[in-house]
C-alpha cells in the first residue's frame, strides 16, 4: 500500500481521534432532542397524539435515510470531508427553531434538519474510520463510531433532561446544542482531512477486493439492487437495521411519555434514556468481537436480548428496574448495531463501500419514519405497552430471520459470496 495512506488506527490515530470526537457531537446534537422535545410536545404544545408527537421521529427519518443513500455515492465520487462540512453547516438553524418555534410542526420540519446532519455528518465519520482502519480492524472501526456516537445520544439526553429540570424546557437546553454544533463545525474545517485517498490505496493493493471479484465498477443502481434485495445475506442485514431502529424510536418518543405517565421527573427520565443509549458504549468491544468470531453471532444474539429489554419495561416497576431493563435493551444494541454495518463493510468492494453502506443505511434510519407511524399508531388505537410488545415481537422475527438467512461475511470466518453479476 502506498506508504502515505498505511492504514491502522495506531497509524492513523490523531485524524481517528478527531473523527471520534466528530461523532460523539452528532450524538450529542440527536441526544439533546431525545428527552426534551416528547415531553415539549405534551408540556408546551398541548399534544396529545403519540403519532403526531412522532411526526417530528418521521420527518426526520426520512430526511436521513435519503441523505444516507446519496452522501455515500457523494463521498465515493467527491471526498468525505465536504460532505461532513455540509452537515455541520446545515445543523447551524436547527437550536433556533426550538427556541423559537410557535407550534409543533416547526419542531417537525426543524427535524428535517437534524436528518441531513445526521445523514450527512455520522455517514462520513463513520466511512472515514473505516478508511482509516483498514480490513483488519473494520468491527473494531464500525464499533468505536457507534460506542462514541451514542455516548453522545446518551450525555446530551441526560444534559438536556438536568439542564430543563433546573431551568426550564427551552430555551436553556438547547444553548448547549447551538455550542456543540458551532464546535463540531470547526473542527470539521479546520483540522479533519480527506480520508477518500486510503480507500483507493487500499483497492490498488487489492483491486479484485483479495477474493478474485471483479465487481469494482458496479453502477450505483446495480448496487442499490445488490444492497437490497439481489444479495441475500444482504436483504438480512437491511431488513434487521430496518427493525433495529423500531427499539431506537420505541426509546426516542414513547420511553418518556411512558415514564412519565408512571411518575416519574423529566431528569429521572433523562437517566433511564440515557443509560439505554450510554450501553452503546459496550461496541468498542462487540464490534472488536465481531472481528474475532465473526458477525453472525453478536447480531442474532443482541436482536433477542434487546426485545427482551423492551419487553420487559413493562413487566416491572420502579426507577431502578427501568434503569436496569433499558440497559438491558441497550447492551443487545450494542451488540448487533457495529457488526450489521461490518457486514456491509465486509461485502462491499472498496471503491463502493461508502456507497453500499449508504444504501444500508438508507433501509436502516427508513426504520424511524416506520417505526414512528407504527408506534404512534399502536399507542393511539390501543394503549402504549402495546407498543412495547410489538416492537419487542418485531425484534424476535427479525433476528430469527438473520439466523436462518444470513451468511457470515468476515473474510476468515465466512461462508458468504457475492452473487454473480448480471449480463
Amino acid at each position: 500500500m502506498n506508504g502515505e495512506y498505511t492504514q491502522g488506527i495506531r497509524t492513523n490515530w490523531r485524524q481517528f481521534l478527531l473523527q471520534t470526537v466528530t461523532v460523539f457531537a452528532v450524538g450529542l446534537t440527536m441526544g439533546s432532542q431525545r428527552n426534551v422535545v416528547p415531553i415539549m410536545g405534551e408540556e408546551l404544545f398541548g399534544i396529545e397524539s403519540l403519532l403526531i408527537i412522532g411526526s417530528f421521529v418521521v420527518s426526520f427519518g426520512i430526511v436521513k435515510a435519503v441523505l444516507n443513500l446519496y452522501s455515500g455515492k457523494w463521498a465515493d465520487a467527491s471526498g468525505r470531508k465536504p460532505i461532513l462540512i455540509l452537515g455541520w453547516v446545515v445543523a447551524l438553524p436547527i437550536p433556533f427553531i426550538l427556541i423559537l418555534a410557535p407550534n409543533w410542526w416547526w419542531i417537525a420540519a426543524g427535524n428535517v434538519l437534524l436528518g441531513v446532519n445526521q445523514g450527512v455528518a455520522w455517514s462520513m465519520s463513520m466511512i472515514s474510520k473505516i478508511d482509516l482502519a483498514g480490513p483488519d480492524e473494520r468491527g473494531l472501526a464500525a464499533g468505536i463510531d457507534e460506542a462514541f456516537g451514542y455516548t453522545g445520544v446518551a450525555v446530551g439526553a441526560w444534559l438536556t433532561g438536568v439542564i430543563a429540570a433546573q431551568y426550564s424546557l427551552r430555551p436553556e437546553p438547547f444553548y448547549f446544542l447551538l455550542l456543540v454544533i458551532v464546535v463540531a463545525a470547526l473542527i470539521a474545517v479546520v483540522l479533519i482531512e480527506e480520508t477518500l485517498p486510503y480507500a483507493k490505496a487500499e483497492a490498488t493493493v487489492e483491486p479484485d477486493g483479495g477474493d478474485g471479484r471483479e465487481d469494482a465498477d458496479l453502477a450505483f443502481t446495480e448496487i442499490v439492487k445488490r444492497a437490497t434485495y439481489r444479495d441475500r445475506t444482504l436483504f438480512a442485514v437491511a431488513q434487521a437495521g430496518h427493525v433495529e431502529n423500531f427499539v431506537d424510536t420505541l426509546v426516542w418518543i414513547a420511553f418518556p411519555i411512558f415514564l412519565v405517565s408512571q411518575g416519574l421527573d423529566v431528569a429521572q427520565v433523562g437517566v433511564v434514556v440515557g443509560v439505554h443509549s450510554g450501553a452503546y458504549f459496550l461496541q468498542v468491544y462487540t464490534g472488536r468481537l465481531g472481528d474475532r468470531i465473526g458477525r453472525k453471532p453478536p447480531i442474532v444474539l443482541g436482536f433477542f436480548l434487546a426485545g427482551v429489554g423492551v419487553l420487559g419495561m413493562v413487566f416491572v416497576d420502579g426507577y431502578y428496574a427501568w434503569i436496569v431493563l433499558s440497559g438491558i435493551a441497550g447492551i443487545g444494541m450494542a451488540l448487533h448495531y457495529p457488526n450489521l454495518i461490518s457486514a456491509v463493510s465486509d461485502a462491499a468492494h472498496p471503491l463502493w463501500r461508502s456507497t453500499g453502506l449508504g444504501v444500508y443505511r438508507l433501509w436502516r434510519d427508513l426504520g424511524y419514519a416506520v417505526g414512528a407511524v407504527l408506534i404512534g399508531l399502536t399507542v393511539d388505537l390501543l394503549f402504549i405497552e402495546a407498543a412495547f410488545y410489538g416492537t419487542a415481537f418485531a425484534m424476535f422475527l427479525s433476528g430469527t430471520y438473520v439466523y436462518l438467512r444470513m451468511d457470515e461475511t468476515h473474510p476468515e470466518f465466512g461462508s458468504h459470496e457475492p452473487p454473480e453479476l448480471e449480463g
